[in-house]
């Protein structure tokens, strides 16, 4: 009797662990974004680059071989390879490898805080509108539109021609050129997310709106939106780069690879290599932007 209820309990202890096995535990989205991100070499690649970016940006002034400011009219574009000068020197006798580094602070500042400043107005504009919709959606999205309709390169310089030069104005031109596409991408999702079974539920339970937003909107409207958004910091840096090119962004003596271009667009014909790093910097760190936005947005499996 005492063997048959071992054997019983050993069966039922089988068929739980059989059953268990059969179930997967179920991950979080974020978490398998993460492993398709690991899994995915570009991705590795681009966010590698990136990092190592930041992190050259983040320790330039205790990495930097000689002084960026200190200028030098005897070792004026001494060429890639001088000893003491690896990437050669600038117009004004500076190591260009300590003004690259230096100006990666600046480069990565200008690009993505407009994009993040940006990202959160531009959603909150985006959100409110879709979720509204009538005559409030009509009024802010008409807005938004006018906006939209100018391209963005214009844009950037007819506001910060206004405004004048300077990193502040130069920052507060790029947000207000990327708050219009990423409130209408917002502003799309949000109202298809509006429609669905489960906001219906929430409202027929007697939920307030601020409640609906907060608890089901949200969470199914900012994957796609941080998408598009991470997509932008490329362009950002090419606008930023491109705003100090004209002396509308940063001033000089401040290293800043858009207005590296422009000092040394006079030495385009005696040294070119020279004249050509800082636009290889922008290139690397775009295209490394742009890169890991498309891995983020398959990794999401978020649709155009």
């Amino acid at each position: 009797m005492t063997s048959a209820l071992t054997l019983d309990a050993k069966a039922q202890q089988a068929a739980v662990e059989a059953v268990q096995a059969t179930f997967e535990r179920s991950t979080g989205f974020w978490t398998g974004v993460l492993r398709k991100l690991v899994r995915d070499p570009v991705a590795i690649v681009a966010g590698s680059v990136i990092l190592l970016l930041i992190l050259m940006a983040v320790f330039a002034p205790w990495l930097v071989p000689s002084d960026p400011y200190k200028t030098s009219m005897i070792n004026r574009l001494k060429p890639i390879g001088t000893e003491g000068f690896p990437l050669g020197a600038d117009e004004l006798g500076r190591d260009m490898l300590s003004r690259l580094m230096v100006g990666a602070r600046l480069s990565l500042f200008m690009g993505i805080t407009p994009v993040l400043i940006a990202f959160v107005i531009g959603s909150a504009i985006g959100i409110l509108a879709g979720y509204a919709g009538g005559w409030l959606n009509t009024i802010v999205m008409r807005t938004i539109d006018v906006l939209y309709a100018f391209p963005s390169v214009l844009l950037a310089i007819a506001l910060s021609g206004a405004l004048g030069a300077g990193i502040g104005n130069a920052l507060l031109s790029l947000t207000i050129v990327f708050i219009p596409p990423i409130a209408r991408v917002a502003e799309s999702v949000t109202t298809q997310v509006r429609g669905r079974d489960f906001v219906e539920a929430a409202r027929a339970s007697g939920a307030n709106g601020f409640t609906i937003v907060r608890v089901h909107v949200l969470g199914n409207v900012l994957g796609p939106i941080f998408v598009y958004a991470t997509s932008l910091i490329a362009v950002s840096m090419i606008l930023a780069s491109g705003l100090s090119f004209l002396g509308l962004g940063v001033r000089p003596p401040e290293p800043e690879w858009g207005l590296m271009l422009n000092t040394l667009r006079t030495a385009i014909y005696s040294q070119p290599w020279i004249a050509a790093l800082p636009g290889v910097m922008i290139f690397i760190t775009s295209i490394s932007f742009n890169l890991l936005s498309d891995s983020l947005r398959s990794a999401m499996d978020v649709k155009n």
